[in-house]
Formats: C-alpha cells, sequence, structure tokens
C-alpha cells in the first residue's frame, strides 16, 4: 500500500487539473454535472495519487487524526467495507500484518484483496453475518467498530434519514456486543441527529457520545459522524 501519510496539512489546499466534460449522448445533464464534480473533487485527485480506494479513506483519517482511535496493534472492524478506503487506513494505521491480521471488513459487495485484511462477501444485516465477524476475529474483543454503511437514497429526506439511523441502531447493538472496555464506535448518520433513544443508549455505555464532519465530507452531503468513545463494557457479560 502506498499510502503512508496521516493526512496532515494537505486537506483542501490539494490542487489539481480539472477536468470539463461535455453532456454525452444518452448521458443526463445532472449526471455529467455530478461527474464533472467528482472528477474535480480534490480529494479524489488525492486519493488516486496516493493510491487509496476511495476519497472516503480521509474522512477516516480526518476523523483519526482528531480522536486517535486507531492505534498500533488495535482490533478493528470495517462495517460496509466497499471498496476498501477504511479497511486501508485501518491496516496502514494499526500495524496489521498477513501473519497477524487485525482488521475485518465485510460488505456484500466484491472487494479485491487487502494486505492486512480480512475481507468477508457477506450483507452485514444477515442473521449469520455478526457470529462471522467474530469467528474472523478469533474471538478476540475489538477495540474499534467502524460503520460507513448508508442505504441507497431515494430523495425522500426522512425515509433517507429513517433508513441510516436503522443501520446505525444494528452496528451499534454488534459493537456494544464486541467492543473491549474503553473501544470506540463510529458511524455515518445524517444531519438531523441521532435517534434520540439510540443517542439515549450509546451515552449509558460509552462515556463520550458526540458528532463530528470531516473536512472530507462534501459541504453539500447531509452525512456527518457518530463518535462514541471508552466504552464502559458490555454488562450482559458482566
Amino acid at each position: 500500500m502506498s499510502q503512508k501519510s496521516s493526512g496532515r496539512g494537505r486537506g483542501n489546499g490539494y490542487r489539481g487539473l480539472s477536468v470539463r466534460l461535455k453532456t454525452a449522448k444518452g448521458r443526463k445533464l445532472s449526471s455529467t454535472i455530478w461527474l464533472q464534480r467528482h472528477l474535480n473533487d480534490p480529494y479524489v485527485q488525492r486519493s488516486k495519487i496516493d493510491g487509496m480506494r476511495s476519497r472516503a479513506a480521509y474522512k477516516l483519517l480526518e476523523i483519526d487524526e482528531k480522536y486517535d482511535l486507531l492505534k498500533p496493534k488495535a482490533r478493528i472492524v470495517d462495517l460496509g467495507a466497499a471498496p476498501g478506503g477504511w479497511s486501508q487506513v485501518a491496516a496502514s494505521k494499526v500495524k496489521s500484518m498477513a501473519d497477524d491480521i487485525r482488521v475485518v471488513g465485510i460488505d456484500y459487495l466484491e472487494m479485491d484483496p487487502l494486505s492486512g485484511v480480512t475481507l468477508l462477501l457477506k450483507n452485514f444485516l444477515d442473521d449469520d453475518a455478526p457470529d462471522m465477524l467474530k469467528q474472523a476475529m478469533g474471538g478476540h474483543l475489538v477495540d474499534v467498530v467502524l460503520s460507513d454503511m448508508a442505504a441507497p437514497t431515494t430523495g425522500h429526506k426522512q425515509t433517507d434519514h429513517m433508513r441510516i439511523i436503522q443501520l446505525c441502531e444494528v452496528a451499534a447493538l454488534f459493537a456494544q456486543d464486541v467492543l473491549r472496555p474503553g473501544g470506540a464506535f463510529v458511524a455515518k448518520v445524517f444531519q438531523g441527529g441521532t435517534e434520540q433513544q439510540l443517542l439515549k443508549e450509546l451515552k449509558r455505555d460509552f462515556e463520550q457520545v458526540g458528532h463530528y464532519k470531516p473536512p472530507a465530507s462534501r459541504k453539500d452531503s447531509p452525512e456527518t459522524y457518530l463518535i462514541a468513545r471508552k466504552f464502559k463494557g458490555n454488562r450482559s457479560q458482566a
């Protein structure tokens, strides 16, 4: 993996070549505008230079720069891992190696192999997915559970919000089951806040809970990230 930098000091300061596209036959104007914005995105350009799987990798780098979650030898689970950007960052940060794998990613979309990462081709919402993840981690408790999962958007704000909150709730239940005391949970949500019941439960089980929008998140995107730290421990195993 060519990426070695922590991402400090560059952020939106990166400037690349501007790309202008003509509206191709059969492509809607809105699609052309989106593609042009994507190709001119400095994080997209930088991801190609750094050899990152996706621009989303910089979101995790910025989250880690602020909260210092990915420590050497930590054990990480990445939910909704495709195309692998977050797992790639996590493996580099925690120094996960082929002979000592400490990162497990799961997604129903196929991904190319990643050094130091066990990738499961599976829908996390399947009933047997949590047990498969636990087995892949060798039964060890986990230091950080990451979730960049997002349901396909419908364009209806309330429906999209409910869908992503549901994913966050399922991810949080899994995190509360597998995290070691002191561990952390990071999950994508949409602006408008986390559902109060979920937030209440997280504040009960974690010492610190809040929201953070990393600079790599597009300004016009409704996404933000729920950051829960210092897990108090699984009460059912106490």
